[in-house]
């Protein structure tokens, strides 16, 4: 299962039930795909594809939307 939290820009923002505890966000392009980490901060985990242009527009956007996704991972993962 892997709940879309929102898409934007032509990226998909989403997770992976029980991949891992850790808070993250993967994001999904035509071009590639991208996950990151939220804690202890917004870093990149990793990258396939996307060009620098493009995860510094997607950071951004994890950042903006920074509450949406820590609430949509905690409302998923409470149940």
């Amino acid at each position: 299962m892997s709940p879309t939290i929102f898409k934007e820009n032509g990226f998909r923002f989403f997770f992976f039930s029980r991949e891992e505890p850790r808070i993250h966000v993967h994001v999904s392009h035509a071009d590639g795909e991208a996950k990151f980490w939220l804690t202890p901060e917004v870093i990149i985990a990793v990258n396939y594809g996307l060009s620098d242009q493009q995860i510094n527009a997607v950071k951004k956007l994890v950042i903006l939307h920074y509450e949406e996704i820590t609430n949509a991972w905690n409302t998923h993962f409470s149940d």
